[in-house]
C-alpha cells in the first residue's frame, strides 16, 4: 500500500505501518487531506504490484547507511526513527522490485503471494510518536481470500449500523467547543445514573468506602507518585501566581487518575492491621490530553468517569481480594449481558517504577492469586502499569469484538513512594500492597461499548425510557395519563406519548428507539381498566405481553425494571 501510495503522490512521506488484528494501517506525512475518493486508485495500483511477482529481499544496513539512504531521499521520519533504534537491535530493509522501507519483517516470498482480497477501509489523523507532525493514517484489511474478505466487511458494516454515536442520538451529543467531552441529555443522563446506581450497590455489598478526592492536584504530588515523569504530556495543567511559592508560582494539574488521591485518604489516620483490607471506592472524573484523532465518541475522550477502587491490604491477602473481585466482576459482566470473557496477565514494562526485587515479588503474588481464582490467563508480554503487573479483562461482543474493561493490579511501589503505612500485630510500620481494580473502567466507554453490543436494545432495567404510554385516541388521555403516573410511582420511567397521531405511527417510532416496552390504551382499555403491552421486537409472542390490568402490569413491569436480583436490598451508603 505504501508503495502504491508513493507511486500515485510522490511527494506523500512514511511514517510506520505495522499490522493490526484485522488488518493493517500507514502512517504518512502529505500536504493534502487523503479522502476515500483517493482509495480505487490506490487499491488499483496495489493489485498492479502484487502482480508483478516481486520477490522479498531483506538487507542488514549500518545505522550511517541506513540514516544516509533515507535523508537522500527526503524521508525524515524514517531517518529520525532509524536514530532512535537500540544500537543492539540490527537495522533490517526489505525490496519490493525498486522500492524499499524499513521493516523488521519476516515477510512473504513475493507481491504476488500477498493476493488480491484486500481493501482500504478508511482515513483519520494521527501524530508522529505522539507529537508534531499530524500525519494521515489510511487503515485497509486483507485476507486470504474474496469470501473471507466479504465476510468481514459485511461484520464492519454491521458495527457502523450498530455505532453507539448513531444509537446514541438524543441520549448525548459531542461537539468542537468541547472535544472529547461528552454532553448528557435528560435520558441519557438516566442511564448514566442507572449504571452507576447498580455499580454503587454492588460495591456497596462487597465493603467499600465510598470516596472523593480533588479534581486539581499541586505537581509535587504528581512527581512524588511518578505519574508526572510518565503521563505529563497527557495532563493538562494550570499555573497559579503564588509569591510564597518557589519561583513565584505553583502549578496543578487535573487528575488523569484516582490513585495518588486514595493513598492521601489513607494516610491520614493510623492504620491498624486490623483494619485491613480497606477498600476504597470512587466515581472519579478524570481528565487526559489524548490526540484530537484519536478521539472516538465515548469510546475514547478527554473526561470521563472511571468506577475507580483502590484496595489496601497486607501480602497474605492478595489472593483471597483477587478471589473475591474476580467473583464479583464475572457476576457484574453477567448482569450487562456479557458472557465471554478472557483474560490477560501483563508483566514488568520496560520503563517502570520501583526495584526488580518488588516487581519480582508483585507478579509472584498475581500469578498465584490468578490461580486461585481458577483464571486461565494469556500473558500479554511488557504491557503492565509502571507501578506493578495487572490483570486485564476483556469481553468479546455480540459482534465478535474485543474491549478489554477490567483491570487488577497489584502495586509494592506507589505505597512506598508515597509513604503511606499501617501499624502490624508487633507495632511496627509497614508498608500496605496497593490493588488498583475497575470493573467497567470509563463509565462512558463502557456505555458506548454496552449500546453497541445490544444494537440500542438495552434491558428493560437500563432503558433510558422502560415504558411508553400511547394512546389510540385522544379521548383516552386522562386514563393515559392515570396509567403513566401509576408506572411513575412504582419507579418505572415513563413517557407518555398522547400525540394526535395514528398509534401505528406511535409504535413503529417508538419501535424504531427500541424502547423496551409501550403500553398502548383506548377506549376499551379504559372502559376495563387494562393496558395491551408490546415489548420489543414483537407483541404477543413473549411472556409479560398482550392485554392485562393495569394494576398486573404495572407489578409485573416494576419487578422486572428494577436494578438485576444481585443488588437488591442495597440502598446507596450501604446495605438495608
Amino acid at each position: 500500500m505504501a508503495e502504491a501510495v508513493q507511486q500515485i503522490y510522490p511527494e506523500a512521506k512514511l511514517a510506520f505501518g505495522p499490522s493490526t488484528e484485522e488488518g493493517f494501517y500507514y502512517d504518512f506525512l502529505h500536504p493534502t487531506p487523503f479522502t476515500p475518493a483517493c482509495f480505487p486508485a490506490i487499491e488499483e495500483a496495489m493489485t498492479k504490484i502484487v502482480a508483478t511477482d516481486s520477490p522479498f529481499q531483506r538487507e542488514e544496513w549500518s545505522r550511517k547507511d541506513a540514516h544516509r539512504h533515507f535523508c537522500d531521499r527526503g524521508e525524515r521520519l524514517k531517518a529520525e526513527h532509524v536514530l532512535s533504534i537500540s544500537e543492539d537491535e540490527a537495522i533490517t530493509v526489505y525490496h519490493q522490485g525498486d522500492w524499499l522501507d524499513l521493516c523488521r519483517g519476516p515477510h512473504g516470498v513475493s507481491t504476488k503471494g500477498v493476493g488480491t482480497a484486500f481493501k482500504l477501509l478508511s482515513v483519520s489523523e494521527a501524530l508522529w510518536k505522539g507529537g508534531e507532525p499530524k500525519l494521515q493514517r489510511i487503515r485497509a484489511t486483507c485476507w486470504p481470500t474474496r469470501v473471507e474478505l466479504e465476510r468481514y466487511l459485511e461484520r464492519i458494516e454491521r458495527a457502523k449500523q450498530s455505532d453507539h454515536r448513531r444509537l446514541g442520538r438524543g441520549l448525548y451529543h459531542f461537539q468542537e467547543e468541547a472535544a472529547g467531552s461528552v454532553f448528557w441529555h435528560q435520558k441519557g443522563f438516566a442511564l448514566y445514573r442507572t449504571c452507576e446506581r447498580y455499580i454503587r450497590a454492588r460495591l456497596s455489598q462487597e465493603g467499600y468506602h465510598e470516596v472523593r478526592t480533588p479534581q486539581l492536584i499541586d505537581r509535587s504530588l504528581w512527581e512524588q507518585s511518578g505519574h508526572w515523569q510518565k503521563f505529563r504530556e497527557h495532563m493538562y495543567t494550570i499555573a497559579e501566581q503564588d509569591e510564597t511559592a518557589e519561583g513565584g508560582s505553583r502549578t496543578f494539574a487535573l487528575k488523569p487518575m484516582n490513585c495518588p488521591g486514595h493513598v492521601q485518604i489513607f494516610k491520614q489516620d493510623v492504620v491498624s492491621y486490623r483494619e485491613l483490607p480497606m477498600r476504597l471506592a470512587e466515581f472519579g472524573q478524570v481528565h487526559r490530553n489524548e490526540p484530537s484523532g484519536a478521539l472516538h465518541g465515548l469510546m475514547r475522550a478527554r473526561a470521563f468517569t472511571q468506577d475507580d477502587g483502590h484496595i489496601f491490604c497486607r501480602e497474605g491477602q492478595i489472593v483471597e481480594e483477587t478471589r473475591r473481585f474476580c467473583v464479583l466482576l464475572q457476576s457484574i459482566y453477567k448482569d450487562f449481558g456479557f458472557s465471554e470473557i478472557s483474560v490477560k496477565f501483563s508483566d514488568r514494562p520496560s520503563e517502570r517504577a520501583g526495584e526488580d526485587a518488588l516487581w519480582d515479588k508483585a507478579e509472584a503474588a498475581l500469578t498465584e492469586a490468578a490461580a486461585a481464582a481458577g483464571l486461565a490467563t494469556e500473558l500479554n508480554a511488557g504491557e503492565g502499569a509502571f507501578y506493578g503487573p495487572k490483570l486485564e479483562f476483556v469481553l468479546r461482543d455480540a459482534l465478535g469484538r474485543d474491549w478489554q474493561c477490567g483491570t487488577w493490579q497489584v502495586d509494592f511501589v506507589l505505597p512506598r513512594r508515597l509513604q503511606a503505612h499501617y501499624i502490624d500485630e508487633r507495632g511496627e510500620r509497614q508498608h500496605p500492597v496497593l490493588l488498583h481494580r475497575a470493573i467497567l473502567g470509563s463509565l462512558e466507554r463502557f456505555l458506548g461499548i454496552l449500546m453497541e453490543h445490544t444494537g440500542g436494545a438495552l434491558p428493560l432495567w437500563l432503558a433510558p425510557v422502560q415504558v411508553v404510554v400511547a394512546t389510540i385516541t385522544n379521548k383516552s388521555d386522562p386514563y393515559a395519563q392515570q396509567c403513566a403516573r401509576a408506572f411513575e410511582t412504582a419507579g418505572l420511567r415513563v413517557l407518555l406519548d398522547d400525540r394526535a397521531e395514528k398509534i401505528g405511527y406511535k409504535v413503529r417510532e417508538h419501535s424504531e428507539r427500541k424502547v423496551p416496552v409501550i403500553a398502548v390504551v383506548g377506549e376499551k382499555e379504559r372502559v376495563a381498566e387494562q393496558v395491551a403491552l408490546r415489548r420489543f421486537g414483537g407483541f404477543g409472542k413473549q411472556d409479560g405481553e398482550g392485554v392485562m390490568a393495569l394494576s398486573d402490569a404495572v407489578s409485573l413491569l416494576s419487578e422486572q425494571g428494577l436494578l438485576p436480583r444481585s443488588c437488591r436490598g442495597v440502598v446507596e451508603g450501604g446495605v438495608s
